[in-house]
């Protein structure tokens, strides 16, 4: 009978196979060291997938990858930079149905809402690829100087930021606070939504097959109660991005940065209105300006 059953197709008999996601660190997708994951579930509780969940050690290896990143990532043309980014968005598209089922399931909205937030993300990830080029040329200047020197003011990036993504807005507000990150010429380490993760997952496939180096963005599912003090403590993290972050910990991770003199960028008092169109305050944030003198005639 069971024979009979099989060579008749029967689907209900079978058993649904759960995926598993792995992190992504240094262009690769390990398993969590801990070996620990949990389930993700849709807004109504039907299961979803299992997420790794990233430890302490999960993210010291990010941090390591994203510092070796830094030196080719920002060493690279404005105009590289920005090729490499509008690569993205075409592979967004390419794969903009599974973000808008990914959307859709997790923030619990209707397909046609899902849509309209998708084609925003690919959208701003296009704007801030159109900006890697023309950043230095609005935040530089040439300055007026009594002597026989010219003097230029130069933005160069930061290094490495720790960002908390946004808890609710699983993929808008997810690019919309990484891709002012990489586009400025900085190496991030994400901390995605822990309820909603599976958009930063699809995110972290594309960013596999493009042309992004290794390292350059590396995402951590999990806990960020228990990823955030580590991370604003250690010593290689050069800026923290505080939108994403527990509540309840952003005095103390404002503290804990300030023992390594790290950048921060508060977290906004409300949940901000990712759909808006955004400005260049958030790459602004993680660009050091440097001055450099030279002599006329030399």
């Amino acid at each position: 009978m069971s024979e009979n059953r099989f060579a008749r197709g029967g689907a209900d008999n079978r058993v649904t196979v759960a995926k598993t996601f792995k992190l992504f660190i240094g262009g690769a997708f390990p398993r969590s060291e801990s070996g620990r994951s949990y389930p993700v579930n849709d807004t109504k509780g039907k299961f979803l997938a299992n997420a790794a969940q990233a430890s302490r050690k999960d993210a010291r290896e990010a941090v390591v990858a994203a510092r070796k990143a830094f030196p080719k990532w920002s060493g690279a043309t404005a105009y590289n930079r920005g090729q490499v980014l509008y690569r993205v968005a075409e592979l967004m598209e390419g794969r903009r149905d599974q973000f808008i089922n990914d959307v859709a399931a997790s923030e619990g909205i209707q397909t046609k809402r899902a849509q309209s937030l998708v084609d925003v993300a690919i959208d701003r990830w296009v704007w801030y690829a159109g900006w890697t080029d023309k950043i230095a040329t609005v935040l530089g200047a040439a300055n007026p100087v009594a002597g026989p020197y010219f003097s230029f003011t130069v933005p160069e990036p930061t290094g490495v930021v720790a960002v908390f993504a946004p808890q609710e807005s699983s993929l808008l507000g997810l690019v919309s606070v990484v891709a002012p990150v990489i586009a400025s010429g900085n190496t991030a380490v994400v901390v995605t939504s822990k309820d909603r993760p599976l958009p930063s997952i699809t995110l972290s496939e594309v960013l596999a097959t493009s042309d992004v180096p290794g390292g350059v963005v590396n995402i951590l599912t999990g806990s960020a109660v228990e990823l955030a003090p580590w991370l604003a403590s250690h010593a290689d993290v050069n800026a923290l991005d505080l939108t994403g972050a527990p509540t309840i910990l952003r005095a103390e991770l404002e503290k804990a940065a300030a023992g390594t003199v790290k950048r921060v960028l508060r977290a906004p008092s409300a949940e901000p209105d990712w759909t808006k169109q955004p400005d260049i305050s958030r790459m602004r944030a993680y660009l050091e300006a440097k001055t450099v003198w030279h002599p006329m005639g030399v």
